[in-house]
């Protein structure tokens, strides 16, 4: 999974990507959704929204990404019935919770110390290698997540990986 904050970004991860999440905490509703609606109208993979239930229906994205203090991931696949909900989770009590309550997929980090979050301590592989087995549905690595690690994060059992910086 690629994160991206702009279409022209996404655009340019896709060919390198299974997802995106467009992820634009800077931008109003309004600039969301126009970077939403170009992105998913001409991005060759599926796109899931951060945070907001009203852009990624709007847009007809493939589903929502919740940050962990966001609303509770009932209340948006009340919103989104058939699309992708997944939830960002700082550790296994969040993970099986977001788990418990349906979602499809959770992103778990940071797994290494990361860029984009200078402040958050490194949760480590043998963490990862926890939430994954614990859990029935995807996780994925984010966090400090380079090409060198991706072999790690294989062996940690996790489906995959999300990186901001990784795709551009």
């Amino acid at each position: 999974m690629a994160v991206v904050d702009s279409a022209a970004a996404g655009l340019e991860a896709a060919p390198q990507a299974t997802i995106l999440q467009l992820r634009a905490p800077r931008l109003t509703t309004r600039e969301l959704e126009g970077e939403a609606m170009e992105l998913c109208a001409s991005s060759p993979v599926p796109v899931v929204i951060s945070s907001r239930c009203d852009v990624a229906i709007a847009c007809g994205a493939a589903g929502v990404n919740l940050p962990e203090r966001d609303i509770g991931v009932e209340f948006a696949r009340g919103l989104i019935r058939r699309g992708l909900v997944g939830r960002s989770v700082h550790s296994l009590e969040s993970a099986r919770r977001a788990e418990i309550e349906g979602a499809d997929y959770v992103i778990f980090g940071p797994v290494w110390r990361s860029v984009s979050h200078p402040d958050d301590e490194p949760q480590g592989v043998a963490t990862l290698e926890r939430v994954a087995s614990a859990l029935r549905i995807p996780v994925l690595a984010i966090g400090g997540v380079t090409r060198e690690h991706v072999a790690e994060v294989e062996a940690a059992g996790a489906a995959g990986y999300a990186a901001i910086g990784m795709f551009g």
